[in-house]
């Protein structure tokens, strides 16, 4: 097994949108030295992608996943700093759990790391409430960076 970093997933939620300096902070952090590639995801629970896809009214039909998550405005603050910083970069957008969606487009996608953000928590919190980073850090088959929001 090789310890070389190629490819990251990014996770980008909808709780992250003041938080998504500090996880870019920590995949630039990997990404800029190994000259890795990231993949920047937004997992659309459904209700939100069919209510994103009302106040869009494309006129060209309905946007796929992938298109949406690349006008969703969590998206952008990352791709100007991967821009910047001149790393090839991919937007992917899925509908579903995330904590199921960003474990299975890791395994597809052969990433070596993920790097997710999340909130601090009780014990009992995670057990009464879930937790999708807590998950994601169970099952994932990569190492995952979790990076707390204050």
């Amino acid at each position: 097994m090789t310890d070389e970093i190629h490819d990251v997933l990014l996770a980008v939620g909808p709780n992250d949108r003041d938080h998504v300096t500090t996880i870019l902070d920590a995949a630039l952090g990997v990404v800029v030295p190994t000259g890795a590639s990231v993949t920047l995801l937004h997992v659309f629970p459904r209700s939100e992608y069919e209510s994103l896809l009302e106040k869009i009214e494309s006129g060209t039909g309905t946007l796929d996943p992938d298109e949406l998550a690349a006008r969703h405005e969590g998206i952008n603050t990352p791709v100007a700093r991967l821009e910047e910083a001149g790393i090839d970069y991919d937007i992917r957008g899925v509908i579903g759990d995330p904590d199921v969606e960003i474990v299975r487009l890791a395994e597809e996608l052969d990433v070596d790391r993920i790097f997710i953000g999340g909130s601090s928590r009780s014990p009992t919190g995670k057990a009464v409430f879930g937790d999708h980073a807590q998950q994601v850090l169970l099952n994932a088959s990569c190492p995952v960076t979790y990076v707390q929001r204050d």
